[in-house]
């Protein structure tokens, strides 16, 4: 499925919103690139529609300030964490969902 999106939020203006809850959809993970604009725009979107945002942080990049200091990208994730969703790194995260998998399999009878 692919939506196209004329603004920073994959929300805004599009079907996505409509799409995931036609879907029963709760939890979103993040990837991308930008993610001080794209993706921080969308998780705030997806956060306000209370969706559950985890983002990867190993999973997108940053343009923006590259090369200085404090980057754009670990502000991103900072705010994500203190206020929108979660944040993991790609490998934690497949060893979570595999975890949970097994334990599900284990509690079946």
């Amino acid at each position: 499925m692919v939506i196209n999106k004329h603004r920073f939020s994959g929300f805004y203006l599009t079907d996505l919103d409509a799409i995931l809850k036609q879907l029963g959809i709760k939890y979103l993970i993040f990837t991308g690139c930008t993610t001080s604009v794209y993706v921080e725009s969308t998780v705030r979107d997806a956060m306000f529609r209370d969706y559950t945002c985890v983002m990867l942080a190993d999973c997108m990049a940053e343009p923006v300030g590259q090369g200085l200091p404090r980057s754009n990208h670990e502000a991103s994730l900072l705010l994500i964490q203190a206020l929108f969703g979660w944040v993991s790194a790609s490998d934690e995260f497949i060893k979570g969902l595999e975890a949970h998998r097994i334990a599900a399999a284990q509690a079946q009878p």
